[in-house]
């Protein structure tokens, strides 16, 4: 490493710490140091990162990256940078104290500290999540017989968090026979997972303790062997192990491997418990493999070969299987096949492909098949009788913008349909729908303390791209607000892997609101917001009109008086980070504030790196940069390599030092580059989470320090009162108080 670079780092460490130095005082007394009355303070010096170009030449171009040496975490300059440019932005926010504990207060007292999630029944057991006032972590619990009986605790998160810094549950798995709990657990935010396993006869923890495993996990129904995946260097899951209680995990039987490093594994146990499935699935292409759940140590059998470009999914009913699949059908079709006649050759027709409607997801029961389907980027609720699916009937719902989704439904001879519903105005809503009588039941709503949802109003509207297409907004905001007055808006977008981006309620985000903002979601080619078409246009060599579409929203929303550049904030996350970093530099003069958090902008490099997590499953989604074209195509738009001299918007990055899906390097080198070329004087600030991952901090009361952070810098630069007046409708009457 330079002498250069270690005089620059350390330089700007010293600089940001000075800067912070009186905002840190502990002393009121008058020591001659403070500055005079009526001169104003200093303005904080951001840290410079030191400029070490490395080359890349690919098909006759020549990339420079002047930071590549921020992807060492070993190296103790990186983490004296990273640390430097956390004290910057504490600097920067010296005297914001009050205003974000009063919004971390404002948030946190619209969360029911005491609160039960609604339970659902398996078998003789009565299964439920609860929350106890004051702890961050949720209690897993479960009644016999009805739900007046005595409780179990299962598994109480909180005593797992004990003095850990970050804590994630993984999977949480109860055994067929509900005599074991097996689980999973992350301390540190880098996806990597702990298998520990309880008896739940005797409340007793088994010395069954592996450490390495990936995200899945499930039983056989001997209810004594687990069958788990593990990861490869590139943190790609990639093999399914057996586990036998009370053996030696270094006895574990490998019971599937994948080669292909396109390609992630899976395995779970299906609802009708017939069978283990074992599934590998790149970004556009599927396979299953099949295991008897009651003979877990007999041969694998294939269910259907891959076939480049075909997904497919298999849901076993008693002598048959049901197939959710996309081969010949871009928005997916319905199908059904018998045993010993998997072949797709042998399926059978159950809901065949529309042009306009896509079918997103199937769950079989013993007597029904229920759906849901979205239409015009609305969804619906679909039940297929099992001996005549072709007479289905649907569920429809009222509101303009909405979203459903599939609840927790383990028992498969039952005849009630679990189902979520929630919208931008109304919170997370249960109902229970008989399929026999058609009825619906809520059975269990979101408390909100100090929300009013009578207080607020949602809106569709429609934005055209440079291509003419329709783009949706959704937009929630206070009654009575003036949409035409050029209001204070905070647009959201997404917009990859065809991913929804769905409308909504958040209850942290009642604060904006209260202030006066609009809160929008554009929604962009590339996500799965308008179905399967609309992802297909915005990836691969298509991915640019997820940006334009953005931008044309942002102008809509401008050109309409909803709101100007002055008071327009653009926010993303990942990916939705990487159309935040693309708009910055396409169009710096249309926002405020860009908020890129954990932003995948380093497009070239990672995806040039097969040994980073998800880079070469990802060549299905971007494109592979070894292949000219994508070359070409991805570099035109990284935003890390379209960094240019201009004023920028002000702009905050954010990442997670664990972070196992998008490094923190990259966020950090996006600031470094724009404050760099930056020609004008906003802020350009970054702030890494030195414990955590891609997630951010953990707990449900913990993010919200992340949440106060951000809005109250955004207030800043908006020029926002922190506060927000007497609300409406006693909406804010009892800000702060956490009963």
């Amino acid at each position: 490493m330079s002498v250069l670079k270690n005089m620059i780092t350390r330089c700007a460490l010293l600089m940001a710490c000075v800067a912070l130095a009186p905002a840190c005082s502990d002393s009121d007394e008058d020591d001659g140091s403070q500055e005079a009355v009526g001169e104003e303070a200093p303005v904080p010096t951001p840290p410079v990162a030191a400029i070490q170009t490395d080359t890349l030449v690919m098909f006759d171009t020549v990339i420079y990256d002047d930071y590549a040496w921020l992807k060492d975490k070993k190296d103790p300059e990186v983490i004296a940078y990273l640390e430097a440019e956390n004290a910057y932005g504490d600097s920067l926010m010296a005297g914001t104290e009050e205003v974000r504990q009063s919004l971390y207060d404002e948030m946190r007292s619209r969360i029911k500290e005491e609160q039960r999630m609604p339970a659902v029944r398996n078998d003789d057991y009565y299964y439920y999540t609860r929350y106890e006032a004051g702890k961050e972590y949720a209690i897993h619990c479960r009644k016999k017989d009805s739900m007046s009986a005595e409780e179990e605790i299962l598994l109480d998160e909180n005593k797992l968090a004990e003095g850990e810094d970050y804590f994630r549950l993984g999977q949480y798995k109860v055994s067929p026979d509900h005599s074991h709990l097996a689980y999973t657990v992350d301390l540190s935010g880098n996806e990597i997972f702990t298998l520990f396993v309880k008896d739940l006869r005797d409340q007793t923890m088994l010395t069954d303790s592996i450490p390495g495993l990936s995200w899945s996990l499930d039983w056989a129904t001997d209810n004594q062997t687990l069958f788990y995946s593990v990861q490869d260097e590139a943190k790609r899951p990639y093999k399914i192990f057996r586990h036998g209680l009370g053996t030696p995990y270094s006895d574990d039987k490998q019971v599937y491997h994948e080669e292909d490093e396109r390609f992630f594994v899976d395995v779970r146990l299906s609802r009708s418990q017939q069978y283990l499935l074992i599934s590998s699935e790149s970004q556009v292409t599927s396979e299953v493999h099949l295991l008897p759940a009651d003979d877990p140590y007999t041969k694998l059998s294939l269910f259907a070969p891959r076939k480049q470009g075909v997904k497919y999914s298999v849901m076993p009913h008693d002598n048959t299987f049901f197939i959710l699949t996309n081969a010949n059908a871009v928005n997916y079709k319905l199908m059904q096949a018998g045993a010993g006649q998997t072949r797709p050759a042998n399926w059978q027709e159950v809901i065949g492909h529309r042009e306009d409607i896509t079918l997103e997801s199937a769950q079989v029961f013993k007597d029904h098949v229920a759906i849901i389907e979205r239409e015009t980027g609305l969804q619906r609720i679909g039940i297929l009788p099992v001996m005549n699916p072709r007479e289905a009937h649907y569920i429809q719902f009222d509101e303009e913008v909405y979203a459903l989704s599939r609840e927790e439904n383990p028992d498969f001879n039952t005849d009630t349909l679990r189902f979520g519903y929630r919208s931008l105005v109304m919170p997370y809503t249960v109902y229970d729908y008989s399929v026999s009588d058609r009825s619906r039941k809520m059975v269990h709503r979101e408390e909100v303390p100090n929300y009013n949802p009578d207080a607020y109003e949602s809106r569709r509207i429609m934005a055209t791209a440079k291509d003419g297409t329709s783009i949706p907004v959704s937009m929630v905001f206070k009654k009575g607000t003036n949409l035409k007055a050029n209001n204070p808006l905070l647009l959201y977008g997404y917009g990859s892997y065809g991913s929804v981006t769905s409308p909504s309620f958040r209850a942290d985000r009642v604060s904006l609101l209260d202030r006066g903002m609009v809160f929008a979601i554009a929604h962009i080619r590339g996500s799965g917001d308008m179905g399967e078409k609309w992802y297909q246009a915005g990836k691969l060599m298509n991915k640019k009109n997820t940006f334009t579409d953005f931008i044309a929203c942002a102008e809509h929303l401008v050109n309409e008086g909803y709101t100007s550049p002055e008071k327009l904030v653009a926010n993303g996350r990942s990916a939705g980070g990487l159309l935040m970093g693309a708009v910055a530099n396409m169009r710096p003069d249309l926002f405020k504030l860009v908020m890129a958090e954990v932003p995948f902008v380093d497009v070239i490099n990672t995806m040039l790196d097969p040994n980073l997590p998800l880079t070469v499953i990802e060549y299905e989604e971007w494109g592979n940069p070894n292949k000219q074209a994508y070359f070409e195509y991805m570099l035109s738009y990284s935003p890390y390599n379209n960094v240019k001299e201009q004023a920028y918007p002000n702009m905050l990055f954010t990442g997670g030092l664990n972070d196992p899906r998008v490094g923190y390097w990259e966020p950090a080198k996006m600031a470094a580059a724009v404050r760099e070329a930056n020609t004008g004087n906003n802020t350009i600030m970054l702030r890494t989470n030195m414990g955590s991952g891609h997630f951010g901090a953990s707990g449900r009361f913990s993010y919200l320090e992340e949440v106060a952070f951000k809005y109250a810098f955004m207030f800043k630069l908006l020029g926002i009162e922190a506060d927000p007046g007497a609300g409406s409708d006693d909406t804010m009457a009892r800000a702060g108080d956490t009963k």
